[in-house]
C-alpha cells in the first residue's frame, strides 16, 4: 500500500470497528447536546456547541488512546490530564464580579456542567454508553428541574430581602 494512503487510513479500523467508532463519536455529540441545549436555552455562555465539543473531545482522547494500545496506567495519566484541562476550561467560565462591596461568583454551574460533559464523553469513549446516558439524564434533571426550583427560592429570598430593606428604611428617623 502507498505510504500516503497508509498514513491517511491510520486509526480507521475494519467496517465493524468503524461502525463502533462512529456510533461512539456521534453518541458523545448527542449526549453533549442534551446538556448544551439546556444551557443554551438559559442563555448561558457555554451552550450547545461548547458542550458537544467537550463531550466529543473527551471521547476522542479516550478512543485514540485505546486504539493506540495504551495500557491502563497510561490511560489513567491521560484521564488525569484531561480532567485537569477541563478544570482550566471551567475556570475560564467562572467570573468574579464585584459590585459595591459585594462579590459575586458566577459560572460555577456552567463549569460543573462542562466537567460533567467531559466525564460523559470519557464514558462514551470507554464504551459505557448506558452509564453515560444515565449520567446525562440525571445532569439534565439537575440543571432543568432543580434549576427552576432554585430560581424560585432565590426569587423569594430576594423579595424578602427587598421587603426587609424597605422596612428598615421606613424605620430610620
Amino acid at each position: 500500500m502507498n505510504p500516503l494512503t497508509e498514513e491517511l487510513l491510520a486509526g480507521i479500523p475494519d467496517l465493524r470497528g468503524l461502525t463502533a467508532l462512529i456510533i461512539r463519536l456521534l453518541f458523545a455529540i448527542v449526549l453533549g447536546a442534551i446538556l448544551g441545549a439546556q444551557r443554551e436555552h438559559r442563555g448561558k455562555p457555554a451552550g450547545l456547541r461548547t458542550h458537544m465539543l467537550v463531550s466529543l473531545g473527551a471521547a476522542l482522547f479516550v478512543i485514540a488512546a485505546i486504539q493506540s494500545g495504551m495500557d491502563n496506567e497510561a490511560l489513567s495519566r491521560l484521564l488525569q490530564g484531561l480532567v485537569a484541562g477541563i478544570g482550566f476550561l471551567g475556570a475560564g467560565a467562572i467570573l468574579k464580579l464585584q459590585r459595591e462591596r459585594e462579590v459575586e461568583v458566577e459560572g460555577l454551574t456552567t463549569a460543573a456542567g462542562l466537567w460533567l460533559t467531559a466525564a460523559v464523553g470519557v464514558a462514551v469513549g470507554l464504551g459505557r454508553l448506558g452509564l453515560a446516558t444515565i449520567a446525562m439524564i440525571l445532569a439534565w434533571i439537575i440543571m432543568s428541574v432543580l434549576g427552576r426550583i432554585e430560581h424560585r427560592i432565590n426569587a423569594r429570598r430576594a423579595e424578602i430581602h427587598k421587603a426587609d430593606a424597605t422596612h428598615e428604611k421606613k424605620a430610620e428617623p
